[in-house]
């Protein structure tokens, strides 16, 4: 029996997208976040600025009485920038076991590094900056989808460990999509990959499949428009 959280196909994932592209049609958050960090890439206090005021504004319900550090964020990614642009260039397929000691250090340093002054840490911003410094690797998620998909922290600090259980089923549910269309039209994995972002309803150059999974994943446990 499939679990809760298996998408089993690449059209049951492109419905998820129409609710999505239905009731959020402009997407404006995300697509200026990818426009920022491909304009200051290489520069990590631009970058930190630019993802920043993104995060502060995407993540508002956390933020909203008293932001994080920016020099402090503008430190981690310093400190991690030679992995960052490693992940940057790698897709969520190529995500093995020998990732997973990085993976959890570099979400910890996140996590700390996007506290706010009074101490309190959250994994969905940091989940959100990952992402959008690596798009095709770092998946998103909220507290619901956590929760949907049975990797809910309650302690941020188990948050990390959390994070790659939610990666492993992510990279399941890839698999399983992209071996949907392959099956169906008898193609190879990137042309399948590439023809399901051309499916989406309201196609654009910076869609990832993680993106559209994010965007099945809020419109089915976020927000119940499916």
């Amino acid at each position: 029996m499939p679990q809760r959280w298996e998408i089993m196909n690449y059209r049951e994932l492109l419905k998820g997208c129409e609710a999505y592209v239905k009731n959020e049609p402009r997407d404006a958050m995300y697509k200026v976040a990818t426009q920022i960090l491909a304009q200051f890439w290489g520069e990590p206090s631009e970058m930190a600025d630019g993802l920043g005021v993104l995060l502060l504004t995407w993540n508002q319900a956390f933020y909203r009485y008293g932001a994080f550090d920016f020099g402090r964020l503008e430190e981690c990614i310093r400190k991690w920038w030679t992995q960052i642009q490693d992940f940057r260039n790698r897709k969520i397929q190529s995500f093995s076991e020998e990732d997973i000691d990085v993976i959890k250090k570099l979400f910890t340093d996140f996590l700390f590094s996007l506290r706010k002054k009074d101490g309190a840490m959250s994994p969905v911003a940091v989940a959100k900056a990952l992402h959008l410094l690596a798009p095709h690797f770092f998946p998103l998620w909220d507290d619901e989808i956590s929760k949907a998909y049975r990797c809910y922290w309650y302690d941020p600090n188990r948050s990390p460990d959390k994070y790659i259980e939610f990666m492993k089923r992510i990279k399941s549910n890839v698999d399983m999509i992209l071996q949907s269309y392959i099956e169906e039209q008898r193609v190879d994995d990137n042309v399948a990959e590439n023809s399901i972002l051309k499916l989406h309803p309201n196609p654009k150059p910076y869609l990832t499949i993680l993106k559209l999974i994010d965007e099945y994943n809020y419109s089915k446990y976020s927000k119940g428009w499916i």
